[in-house]
């Protein structure tokens, strides 16, 4: 007998692959560069499996990642807890829908979820870090051709 699917369940996206999402509606990757159609079913987990996952599969992509939380009881979807080496794990057989994703979180590249706050930080200091290397460029052609003047 299997498991019943926890209430809320995990999946890490690339942000690319949830912005789809939010033109078509349904979600259909089931990991990187795999879709649904491919294998059949759509890789989960529960919320303390998460860091495990994003370390085996995920820390090496060089995308902009999420964490999509999945509310089982939106979901139009099956879910089967299926048994994976010595663990289980949920899977969607299914698109996941639009309205079964009740929350969407950024991911660090060590796999924590971010605030936007944060990731707004950080983006804002990258800008002002080439907003300064520009302006030094700058000054430096204008330095050489008041020399060569």
């Amino acid at each position: 007998m299997t498991a019943s699917p926890p209430e809320r369940i995990f999946h890490i996206a690339t942000a690319a692959d949830w912005r789809r999402t939010l033109g078509s509606g349904t979600y259909t990757t089931s990991t990187v560069g795999v879709t649904l159609e491919e294998e059949g079913f759509i890789h989960a987990s529960r919320r303390e499996q998460v860091q495990g996952v994003f370390d085996r599969y995920y820390r090496s992509l060089h995308e902009d990642l999420v964490l999509l939380t999945i509310d089982t009881t939106r979901l139009e979807s099956e879910v089967r807890v299926e048994p994976v080496g010595d663990d289980t794990y949920p899977h969607v057989y299914g698109p996941i829908n639009r309205r079964a994703v009740v929350d969407v979180a950024p991911l660090s590249r060590t796999g924590a979820v971010e605030s936007v706050m944060s990731l707004w930080v950080k983006e804002m200091a990258r800008r002002m870090g080439l907003a300064l290397l520009v302006m030094a460029l700058i000054a430096v052609v204008v330095l050489l051709v008041q020399r060569l003047a």
